[in-house]
C-alpha cells in the first residue's frame, strides 16, 4: 500500500516517531494496521522514492527519542525490518539498518538487529553494500564497531578503515590478490579511519599514497578531515597529489 507524505496517517505517524510518543504511535497502528507495512511516498512527487515507517524512524539525523521502543512497536505491528527503500535511482535501496548506520544511531541499530534485521543486506548508497559500508564511509565509528561486534563481514576497504589488520593481511595474501587499485583505495580508507599501522601495511603491498580519491581528497586530506592530524601529516609526507 502506498500513501502520500501528506496523508494524515503518515503525518501523524511521523510526528509520533520523531517525538518519541510510542503510545500515540501504537494507538495509531491499532486504528490503521495498514501503516505497519505501508510505503510512504516522498514529499516531492517528482522524486519517486518510497519508504516505510521504519525508515522514518531511522532517517537522518536519527537518535529520535525512544527509538528502540519505536522500532519494537512497528515490528510488533507487522513492519518488515528488512524492507528496502524504493527509488527511481538504483543506488538507493537502503534498509532501515543502513539508515541507522548512516546516522550512527547504535541503540536503534541494536533494536533492528534484535528484531531480525539482516546485517549483510545490500543496498547501501556506498557501492550498494551493507550497513557496514555506510558506517565506514561516513566515519560513523560507533555504528561500525557495533556492527563488527555483532558479526558483520568486512571487505578490504572496510577492514582497512577499521584497522582490522588480520583481515587486511588475509585479503592481500589471497590468491589471486587484490588489484593495485583496491590496495590503493584501502590505503586511502585506512587513513580516512586514522589507522596508520594498517596504512603502512598496505603501503608495503604497493599502495599509491598520492592517489586522489573520494571528495577529491588525498589520503592525507581524508585523515585530516576526520581529525586524524598525525596520520594526515605522515601520509602527506609521502608525497603530493598524483598527476592523473
Amino acid at each position: 500500500m502506498l500513501i502520500s507524505a501528506d496523508d494524515p496517517r503518515a503525518t501523524a505517524a511521523k510526528a509520533a516517531i520523531e517525538g518519541g510518543d510510542v503510545a500515540a504511535l501504537t494507538a495509531l497502528l491499532g486504528r490503521h494496521p495498514e501503516l505497519a507495512t505501508a510505503r510512504v511516498a516522498h514529499a516531492d512527487p517528482k522524486c519517486g522514492d518510497t519508504r516505510t515507517l521504519l525508515h522514518v524512524a531511522t532517517d537522518w539525523p536519527g537518535h529520535f527519542p525512544e527509538g528502540p521502543a519505536t522500532v519494537a512497536a512497528l515490528v510488533a505491528a507487522g513492519a518488515d525490518v528488512n524492507a528496502h527503500m524504493e527509488s527511481t535511482q538504483p543506488r538507493h535501496r537502503e534498509t532501515p539498518l543502513h539508515w541507522a548506520a548512516s546516522s550512527n544511531d547504535v541503540a536503534v541499530l541494536d533494536a533492528l538487529l534484535d528484531a531480525g534485521a539482516d546485517i549483510e543486506a545490500d543496498g547501501a548508497v556506498i557501492a550498494g553494500g551493507t550497513a557496514m559500508a555506510d558506517a565506514a564511509a561516513f566515519a560513523n565509528w560507533d555504528a561500525a564497531r557495533r556492527l563488527l561486534a555483532r558479526g558483520a563481514a568486512t571487505n578490504l576497504w572496510e577492514s582497512a578503515t577499521l584497522g582490522l589488520d588480520d583481515r587486511v593481511e588475509a585479503y592481500v595474501a589471497a590468491d589471486p590478490p587484490p588489484s593495485a587499485e583496491d590496495v590503493t583505495e584501502a590505503f586511502w580508507g585506512a587513513c580516512h579511519g586514522g589507522r596508520r599501522p594498517t596504512a603502512e601495511l598496505l603501503l608495503a603491498h604497493g599502495a599509491d599514497p598520492h592517489w586522489v580519491g573520494w571528495d577529491d581528497l588525498t589520503a592525507a586530506g581524508a585523515a585530516q578531515r576526520n581529525g586524524f592530524d598525525e596520520v594526515a601529516a605522515w601520509a602527506g609526507s609521502l608525497g603530493g597529489r598524483r598527476r592523473d
